[in-house]
């Protein structure tokens, strides 16, 4: 046993000290220093060296271990569990290696993937789920993002903007996917007051029938004898089987084509594609310039039959619509594959 010196007690406590900071490591004090700093007989006094002991004790203790030794390896848990992912390959550090994490990542739908529209979205209003189901990853392309903020720009500024929001997807709601017999493609809703509805080429009843209308409508009097109705409601035709397509389904007021390339030809032309690549023996009548670059997006594998021919408007219908005779062709094709034709009359009253 031996006594300890004040000076010792106070270089001992602040040893402690050293030892139990976790930033610091104390080395020994080189010998050519101990001299200088307390003297010969303080570094050899057995204090010292019990005190040194203690010191290089505790440094000992406190190792310092590599950074992944505080990582557990991911299969760690499989392995000690028995699990059937026990026999994975790791790597020499224990890690399973990132090709075989890929591979056991979960796969996630395109639905889950797909963020959802909010509530005051176009995206929403769309009811029908045949046409849902197969256009529902449109409303996750940067293109409708754009078209939404466009027509968010168009509220804001008040703008009148037809037809109304509810009717913007009545060709869609009107005639679902399976259904579909006849498409008729348009250009973009009428841009008056009162006029869009959300079919192409139809106003409702008590509305002026616009002139590519009636131009319709006499040439489906030459054709097959029809009538013309005093009205342009043409929801009969879609409950059987026409798609009344808009290539554009909004429009600004008095502010024709104001609404396209902003989005919606992208939209449509999927609308188009999709039905084309899903359905068979289906009959496009495409009239006019910017009908006929759909085309392209018709497969030519199902059987689908096509006629072309000018645009109904007062300024065009004379160059090849009127005597097209497209509407006896329709029917004779769809009687041909099995199908019931569809009644081209229009309910009364008619003109006299």
């Amino acid at each position: 046993m031996f006594f300890t010196c004040a000076r010792c007690v106070v270089e001992r406590n602040r040893a402690f000290d050293i030892a139990s900071t976790p930033a610091r490591v104390v080395e020994p004090v080189p010998k050519r220093l101990q001299t200088s700093m307390l003297g010969a007989r303080s570094f050899t006094s057995p204090c010292f060296l019990v005190r040194r002991r203690v010191i290089m004790s505790e440094l000992t203790k406190r190792k310092e271990r590599p950074i992944t030794n505080f990582f557990k390896p991911v299969n760690a848990t499989a392995k000690s569990a028995g699990d059937e992912t026990a026999g994975d390959k790791t790597t020499s550090n224990g890690f399973v290696p990132l090709k075989k994490l890929k591979e056991n990542m979960p796969k996630l739908d395109a639905d889950e993937l797909s963020p959802s529209p909010s509530p005051s979205s176009y995206a929403t209003l769309i009811k029908d789920e045949s046409w849902l189901d197969v256009l529902r990853p449109e409303f996750a392309k940067p293109y409708w993002k754009t078209l939404e903020k466009f027509l968010e720009s168009e509220e804001k500024a008040s703008a009148k903007v037809f037809p109304p929001k509810e009717l913007v997807f009545r060709a869609f709601d009107s005639c679902a996917m399976s259904g579909v017999k006849v498409v008729i493609i348009g250009q973009d809703p009428y841009h008056d007051v009162g006029q869009a509805m959300g079919l192409c080429f139809s106003v409702p009843k008590g509305v002026r029938v616009p002139s590519s209308l009636h131009n319709i409508y006499k040439e489906l009097r030459t054709d097959l004898n029809c009538k013309i109705p005093q009205h342009g409601d043409l929801t009969q035709w879609a409950e059987q089987g026409v798609l009344l397509l808009n290539v554009s389904l909004t429009v600004r007021a008095h502010q024709a084509n104001s609404h396209s390339k902003k989005g919606w030809e992208n939209f449509t032309d999927a609308a188009i594609r999709e039905l084309a690549k899903n359905r068979k023996g289906l009959v496009f009548l495409l009239w006019g310039k910017n009908a006929q670059d759909k085309e392209k997006l018709i497969s030519k594998a199902n059987d689908h039959l096509i006629l072309k021919c000018a645009h109904p408007s007062g300024l065009s219908a004379h160059r090849g619509f009127f005597g097209c005779k497209h509407f006896s062709q329709c029917n004779a094709f769809i009687e041909k594959n099995g199908g019931t034709p569809i009644d081209w009359q229009i309910e009364g009253p008619y003109r006299t």
